[in-house]
Parts: structure tokens; sequence; C-alpha cells
């Protein structure tokens, strides 16, 4: 747990308490998706414990990874989206075990009358969503395959907080928007160079 972002939201203690008695603690499995792509959204997620991936899938299949949530974070589209009453543009996944606040998009607004820490913890989760998105526009645009899966693998063990990583080549290609075979092929060029141990369906970086 980020017990750092976790402090920031409780920094207010009666905001945390209305956010408590407002929203619903749910737990969800690894893999379980808690937002869908042209679902509308009815509560904004806060991560609790765990991890969520937000992914944007493409009309013929392919997925590309936005943004990790950690805990103590939420999810800026659905901010936006929830309050404009639209359906959602990117899709959610637990990246491992989670325990999730389901804050109903009906309640953002009160909350923003009421509290101008619940407005600056927004900007701040704004402004950071942001600067991520570019580093991904600037990976997608300017950056070699090789180079984009070799900093995937980090940042996914930098948030797992492990060197061994549990994922399949058809899953690392879908997540970088490339194809398997693609993966595949520099995957076996970074074994050979000592960068990392290739399992079946498990990746360790050495």
């Amino acid at each position: 747990m980020d017990l750092e972002n976790i402090s920031k939201l409780k920094s207010s203690p009666e905001m945390w308490q209305r956010l408590s008695a407002y929203g619903v603690v749910k737990n969800f499995k690894q893999d379980d998706v808690i937002l869908n792509e042209d679902s509308y959204i009815k509560a904004i997620p806060i991560v609790l414990k765990g991890s969520l991936r937000v992914m944007r899938t493409e009309e013929d299949g392919r997925e590309i990874l936005l943004y990790y949530i950690k805990a103590g974070e939420s999810c800026i589209m659905s901010f936006l989206g929830g309050i404009h009453h639209e359906t959602s543009k990117v899709k959610a996944v637990a990246e491992e075990d989670v325990e999730v606040l389901l804050l109903p998009v009906d309640k953002v607004g009160v909350l923003l009358k009421d509290f101008p820490e619940w407005l600056d913890y927004i900007f701040k989760l704004y402004h950071k969503r942001f600067e991520e998105l570019l580093e991904v526009v600037n990976a997608v645009a300017f950056k070699k395959v090789d180079e984009r899966l070799l900093d995937f693998l980090h940042k996914k063990s930098d948030n797992t907080k492990s060197k061994i990583l549990s994922i399949t080549h058809e899953q690392l290609a879908n997540e970088l928007g490339t194809a398997r075979v693609v993966v595949s092929r520099l995957l076996k060029q970074l074994e050979i160079n000592g960068t990392l141990k290739l399992e079946r369906n498990k990746i360790t970086l050495l």
C-alpha cells in the first residue's frame, strides 16, 4: 500500500469520514474488470489496497496501457466521464487483488462544494495522469519497441515490487499495442543479453 497517498487522502478526517459514508468498499481479484469501455460510470473507484491498470482498446482488439492507479489514487477519466454522464473511454483492470472504495458519481459534486481539499486532490490526479499520458505518447512516437518493452517491464516490476513478473507474451503484446511475435523475438534477445530470464508465463528481471 502507498501509505503516503493514503495519508494525503485522509489528511482531512471530516472529508475521509464523508467519503467512507458515501462510498462502498469492494474487493476484486487479479484481472477482474472494474470499469469497462463504453459503459456508463456510476461510481468513481478510489484504490485502498493494490493497484489497477488503465487500458485503451482499439477497434482491432489491441490494447495499450495508459497508466497504473495505486493505493490512495483514483481514475481521473472516471471523474470526468461520471460528472458529464458520459460513457467510459478506458478500461480499468485489477493488476493484483485490490480493495476499492466506490464513490457514487452524484456525490462528487457534493464533496466539491464542501471540501476544497477534494478539488485539490482531483487537480493533482489530473496533473499526474496528464504527465503519464504524455510519456505514453512520447514512447509510442519516438521510442523503439524494444525500449518500450524494457521500460514497461521495469514499470510493472516497480508497481508490483517484484522482479518476477507473471505475464504471457500475448498479454505483453496487448498492453504495448504490438504483435506477439515481435514481443517474443525481443524477449528472447533480452534473455540472450542477460537482461532477463524467460519461463512459462513468467519473466524474471536480472
